[in-house]
C-alpha cells in the first residue's frame, strides 16, 4: 500500500505545513484586524521574494502531501492499484503543484 519513502515523505511534508499554516494563519489573522483590502495585501506582496519562497514552500510540501493522501484513499476506498494508482497520485500532485504555483506568482510576481 504506503511505502516507507511515501510514509516518511508525508510526515515531513506535515512537519514542514504546520508552521507554515500557523505563519498564514497569522498573515491572515494580521491582515483582517488591519483593515487591509485585497490591493493592500497585494502591494505587500508583489515582488517579494520572502513571499514568493514561503507561500511557494508552502505549495510544494501541500501538493506532495495531498497527492500521497489522496493516493491512500484511492487505494483504500477505490481500489485501485499499480501503475493506475501511481498515475493517479502523479496526476493530483502536479495539478495541485500548477494550481498553487500559479497563485503564488500572481500574488507575488505577476
Amino acid at each position: 500500500m504506503l511505502s516507507l519513502r511515501l510514509y516518511m515523505l508525508q510526515r515531513i511534508t506535515a512537519l514542514l505545513m504546520a508552521p507554515l499554516v500557523i505563519g498564514h494563519l497569522a498573515v491572515m489573522i494580521y491582515a483582517i484586524q488591519g483593515g487591509l483590502s485585497a490591493a493592500e495585501i497585494l502591494g505587500r506582496t508583489q515582488g517579494s521574494v520572502a513571499w514568493f519562497l514561503f507561500y511557494g514552500l508552502f505549495v510544494v510540501a501541500v501538493s506532495i502531501h495531498g497527492a500521497i493522501g489522496v493516493r491512500t484513499i484511492a487505494y483504500e476506498w477505490g481500489r485501485l492499484k499499480g501503475p493506475a494508482l501511481e498515475a493517479a497520485m502523479w496526476i493530483i500532485g502536479l495539478g495541485l503543484l500548477s494550481l498553487g504555483a500559479r497563485a503564488v506568482w500572481a500574488v507575488t510576481f505577476a
